[in-house]
């Protein structure tokens, strides 16, 4: 285990659960998706559609959801965003709404760019450094929930983009409570290569979910687009690639992965406390690139032996071990206030 990291006892998944990729596959199978999506229900049900303008004319689309419509802060507000090709809908951002809405917590789901259906709303397509609209995202909602703390949580590449968020919060005079990052992308070119050569199911899946919301946004923008050459490559890297070099500002792969990787020193601003969550059998996210955060006393980096993906599934039926743990850590935080 590298130097500086927390290892977590309390995660004792049941026997049959203990497997990386069991654990990392399990949230989005159908039984367990809709055992999660009945436990939601009431969080769906509250839910109404915010759409955000984060400047330079980006508008993202969020879900809000609060037991109290007169108080929409209650004990607080929790942004939630879903990782690359998830949405709001995501069955870990569900399970984890559902958990912090049954404790009168006041719960944002927030879309990224090109996500959940939202092709049609922005003209350009979505790439992973497209932090400047995420941050006017959440300061958007910090002004609208302005009484009350803001805590912020994202699952693999949306925890990526709340570390982002977090450690520009002191230069953009953004007041956050505490943040939690749940297996964040940390060197996306490692990711990359453990795609590449790990178990072809997680390559397949993505490139499969990625071309599909290609397909989404040139049918939104047919005048901009015209994808379906690059589309049949089926590869990851080369899609990225050609991607990257016609549709972003970027010369080439190397430079725009390193233009949203944590490593080296894009942590060392980072003020806001934030946790890292992150299992050491991560098939997707190598846990050898922990040691190459940059040590800032406001990171706390928690790592459990088992739990895959976003998975920390301890038993079928019931929210996973990170919804109970991000909810005790967030309610600490409150009764110290």
């Amino acid at each position: 285990m590298p130097a500086g990291i927390l290892p977590e006892p309390s995660f004792a998944p049941d026997r049959w659960l203990r497997g990386s990729h069991v654990q990392s596959i399990l949230t989005g199978l159908a039984p367990r998706r809709m055992g999660i999506e009945r436990r939601a229900r009431a969080l769906i049900s509250a839910s109404q559609p915010l759409l955000l303008d984060c400047g330079e004319g980006v508008r993202l689309l969020a879900l809000h959801a609060s037991r109290r419509p007169d108080a929409p802060a209650a004990r607080g507000v929790v942004v939630l965003l879903h990782g690359w090709e998830g949405s709001a809908d995501s069955a870990y951002v569900l399970s984890l709404g559902q958990v912090l809405f049954d404790q009168d917590y006041a719960v944002v789901r927030l879309n990224l760019r090109d996500h959940g259906g939202t092709q049609h709303l922005n003209r350009e397509l979505f790439h992973s450094c497209r932090l400047p609209e995420v941050q006017g995202a959440v300061q958007r909602l910090r002004i609208k929930f302005a009484e009350g703390p803001m805590f912020l949580a994202g699952f693999s590449l949306g925890g990526n983009f709340m570390l982002r968020v977090a450690a520009a919060a002191a230069a953009d005079d953004l007041e956050l409570a505490h943040v939690f990052a749940v297996s964040p992308v940390l060197d996306p070119a490692s990711t990359l290569d453990a795609l590449e050569n790990g178990w072809s199911l997680y390559h397949r899946y993505f490139v499969s979910k990625w071309a599909r919301s290609l397909r989404l946004k040139q049918s939104a923008w047919p005048e901009d687009y015209e994808l379906a050459p690059l589309l049949r490559s089926r590869n990851l890297r080369r899609m990225t690639a050609a991607l990257v070099e016609r549709y972003t500002e970027y010369p080439d792969l190397g430079s725009y992965l390193s233009g949203y990787a944590l490593t080296g020193s894009r942590l060392d601003a980072l003020r806001v406390p934030s946790t890292i969550i992150t299992a050491l059998d991560d098939p997707i996210i190598p846990a050898a690139d922990l040691a190459r955060l940059s040590q800032n006393p406001a990171l706390r980096i928690i790592s459990t032996e088992n739990g895959g993906h976003c998975g920390f599934v301890e038993a079928f039926g019931r929210p996973s071990w990170v919804d109970r743990f991000i909810l005790r850590e967030i309610e600490r935080v409150v009764r110290r206030d």
